[in-house]
């Protein structure tokens, strides 16, 4: 389980699960389960672009989610931003099949791009991921306050002189990187759960934001971490196990603050 090519399973997943507990904690705290949903999934059709025309998938995945990204923020502030959102979506998606349909050599690499290749991950591919990884992690930590604030008091943002609309496009600059390097890896539809159910679990669990920020991705390499090893010992999908440990911490998430509120309430009572 530690050797071979186990090893670079390990080492990607866990630089996956850090940047998706940071990045998630905040598309959680704003709101923005959609454009995390719509980004990766849409994203694919940069990577058949790339293959179409000769060059590094990656490099496709990193404009179109650049692209969706700023398409997303720029027509959100003129007009609703799920609309936005939808529209980027399906806008890639009509591109993909597009360039789908041009050349037959890149279908088997579009499973691979929606449920990831965990174990299929190249030695030569980890440092790259690495660098975007940094790049996530740097990025969050410079706007960690200003994201805050503009998430839970926007009103004390603006009166402080942040631009809402200029943190919302940042953010969204931040999932495309994100998304460009974890598609490859866990793939655009288990990106989406480790991004939703590991940070929102961990709201459950505190108010503080430093202390969520911290326990989503502690949670989110939980959930990695024990899918990658019940994948190994039954050699069922890795998609499976983390499509299903994300959603149960949210539901052991709930579980617990309904417990805890239930409690307070009686305490309160006496």
């Amino acid at each position: 389980m530690f050797s071979g090519f186990m090893v670079n399973a390990w080492e990607i997943s866990t630089i996956v699960a850090i940047v998706a507990g940071m990045v998630g904690f905040f598309v959680v705290l704003r709101g923005s389960a959609f454009p995390a949903h719509a980004i990766p999934n849409g994203a694919f059709a940069g990577a058949a672009g790339a293959s179409l025309v000769g060059i590094d998938p990656l490099v496709g995945l990193g404009v179109f989610s650049l692209l969706a990204a700023l398409g997303i923020s720029s027509l959100g502030r003129r007009g609703r931003p799920d609309v936005a959102t939808a529209l980027a979506l399906v806008m890639m998606l009509a591109l993909g099949a597009a360039f789908l349909s041009q050349t037959r050599e890149f279908e088997p690499q579009v499973l691979g791009l929606l449920f990831g290749d965990l174990f299929g991950v190249e030695t030569r591919k980890i440092l790259p991921i690495a660098l975007l990884a940094v790049v996530c992690v740097l990025a969050v930590a410079t706007l960690f306050r200003p994201l805050l604030l503009t998430s839970l008091v926007p009103e004390v943002a603006m009166a402080r002189g942040m631009r809402p609309h200029l943190i919302d496009t940042a953010f969204l600059v931040v999932l495309a990187c994100a998304t460009t390097m974890t598609v490859p890896v866990v793939g655009a539809l288990l990106i989406f759960a480790l991004m939703i159910g590991p940070p929102a679990a961990a709201r459950c669990f505190t108010s503080r934001p430093g202390v969520a920020l911290g326990a989503s991705v502690v949670l989110a390499l939980l959930a990695v971490w024990s899918s990658i090893a019940c994948a190994y010992l039954s050699n069922w999908p890795v998609g499976f196990f983390v499509g299903t440990f994300c959603a149960g911490l949210y539901a052991i998430g709930r579980i617990y603050e309904v417990l805890a509120a239930a409690m307070s309430r009686r305490l309160a009572l006496r």
